[in-house]
């Protein structure tokens, strides 16, 4: 049995974390059966970090590792009728909402203290006492310092949002009026893009890069779209 651990659900979605909503969304799209543990700890996680899985003994940490792990020991890949030009761009779109958008709705989410307020009460506001107080303040520090490292986080803050809204666009022109971000059929970039796009959309967490996401209306369509096909009752 898989077991995909990950932090528990919050701002009304199957995880505020992209990345665990990713591997959880390929899952589904994949038709592997698994159990999720919503109680896991980054602390006890192989890498520090979640999701990670459980899968017959083995354990992966990573969301790309993960599903590329999936892949051959399972024998499924939603990937399988995609030609070699249609991976490539779907690896460029995975870089994209994964290595660039996702710092700046970090941004939003960390250091805009109209966001931070949401973050801080959704990933610790059932806390012990103690920990409630210093916990936030020492992991928003840390995540102050890892957009520094990155580097997006050295611009102000409308050159952030202006990159991100940037990001934004390139998803909206090429999703287009298609199904699928690679056309007709889901796949595996589509459970990236869907996990990362709804978090940017529908979480509680207002900023201009969610106001911009908003006037490209085929994306929140596209999410929705997602959401009715893989995550409603039944599925």
């Amino acid at each position: 049995m898989i077991v995909l651990h990950q932090f528990a659900p919050a701002f009304g979605l199957p995880n505020a974390s992209p990345f665990c909503m990713k591997v959880e969304t390929w899952l589904r799209i994949a038709g592997l059966p698994f159990e999720l543990d919503n109680r896991a700890s980054p602390l006890k996680a192989p890498k520090g970090k979640l999701p990670y899985i459980d899968d017959d003994g083995d354990t992966i940490a990573d969301s790309g590792l993960i599903i590329a792990h999936l892949v051959r020991r399972h024998r499924v890949d939603p990937d399988a009728g995609l030609d070699a030009a249609q991976r490539a761009v779907a690896t460029a779109f995975t870089r994209l909402l994964e290595e660039h958008l996702y710092w700046a709705a970090i941004y939003t989410r960390w250091i805009d203290e109209a966001g931070w307020q949401h973050t801080r009460e959704a990933f610790f506001g059932r806390l012990p006492a103690p920990m409630r107080q210093l916990l936030p303040v020492l992991v928003r520090r840390n995540m102050r310092r890892q957009l520094w490292d990155h580097g997006i986080g050295r611009h102000s803050r409308d050159e952030i949002m202006a990159l991100g809204a940037a990001d934004i666009d390139a998803i909206a022109d090429f999703l287009a009026d298609k199904p699928y971000l690679m056309g007709e059929r889901v796949s595996s970039v589509d459970a990236t893009a869907h996990a990362f796009l709804a978090n940017l959309l529908w979480a509680p967490v207002d900023s201009p890069l969610r106001a911009h996401a908003r006037r490209r209306p085929n994306l929140e369509a596209y999410c929705e779209r997602m959401r009715k096909a893989w995550f409603e009752p039944g599925v």
